[in-house]
């Protein structure tokens, strides 16, 4: 039997979370996520080897939410668990959400929708934040801390009002060439089934704690395939939680990281240089990213 083709899965991966995932999972689901659209979404968790099991932690509230898997002979890496997931997931459009401290805008959900019915190979993703004053790697060094986010995020009524979220966060590093600028990877990847079988989901030779650059490599690899429309989601985004991760808390560093890559797959990395299309709406909040995404694709532009 064919999965039902109005049911959006979401499959998001996750590791000693339980101060980030239930902020996350409660940004993926109702109340909060803002008409998904017909079918319904369901959230898939698959818990890569928690010390304590997601399923014990989580508030039975979340729990009746989602549908939770746990790996117990887990990897360092989060690539197999992902790849459980997509298999796991009910519905024709997969999105992947690989590190379970990454919150979603409340309309990701709906508007990934919408952009994946505009070609057949669409693939369909989100700029990426960190929550604080700047890339977390940063920050975390003048202070910023779980307290001071905890500060942040209390301070900003975000259930109330998610893209709030973009008041107090700043541009990943794979966001920080802006809009019109290429990204470097996917924190929100969407992609029909069929495409996710066609790309094999996740290269599990990417064994490094945190997956190293196995995000870059599956963005990279769908942006490169026949037909592929990229579709860059505007006005929504996933941000990222500080929780000493193995990326940004500069325990596995960028320099192992890219060497890694480049032993995989045969050359260095670098961004997907696909032309999007744009869909959605910018939110009050979001139009700063607007004006500086437009100065660093007018100071890239070449002089005529």
């Amino acid at each position: 039997m064919s999965p039902p083709a109005d049911v959006l899965s979401i499959v998001v991966v996750t590791y000693d979370q339980e101060r980030e995932l239930p902020r996350t999972l409660r940004s993926l689901t109702a109340p909060y996520q803002r008409d998904p659209g017909p079918g319904g979404v369901e959230v898939i968790v698959v818990d890569n080897g928690s010390t304590r099991a997601v399923a014990d932690v989580l508030a039975p509230d979340l729990i009746s939410r989602v549908r939770v898997h746990r790996v117990e002979a887990a990897s360092a890496s989060p690539a197999q668990a992902a790849n459980l997931g997509i298999e796991l997931a009910q519905g024709d459009l997969v999105g992947l959400i690989v590190d379970g401290a990454r919150m979603a805008s409340p309309g990701l959900l709906r508007t990934a929708r919408l952009a994946a019915r505009l070609a057949p190979t669409a693939v369909v993703t989100a700029p990426a934040w960190h929550l604080g004053p700047d890339l977390q790697t940063q920050a975390s060094t003048t202070g910023y801390d779980q307290a001071a986010e905890d500060a942040l995020l209390a301070g900003c009524a975000w259930e109330a009002d998610g893209y709030n979220l973009f008041s107090i966060a700043s541009p990943a590093a794979s966001s920080g060439r802006g809009l019109f600028g290429p990204m470097g990877e996917s924190s929100s990847l969407f992609l029909r089934r069929a495409v996710w079988t066609q790309l094999g989901g996740l290269d599990e030779r990417f064994a490094l704690p945190g997956g190293g650059l196995v995000n870059h490599d599956v963005y990279r690899r769908a942006c490169a395939l026949a037909d592929a429309q990229l579709v860059v989601v505007i006005g929504e985004g996933t941000f990222h939680q500080i929780h000493g991760g193995a990326a940004t808390s500069g325990r596995v560093p960028r320099d192992e990281m890219r060497a890694d890559y480049e032993a995989i797959c045969g050359e260095p990395h670098q961004p997907p240089a696909n032309h999007p299309i744009f869909v959605g709406t910018a939110p009050p909040q979001y139009l700063p990213f607007v004006r500086a995404s437009i100065g660093l694709a007018e100071a890239a532009a070449p002089r005529r």
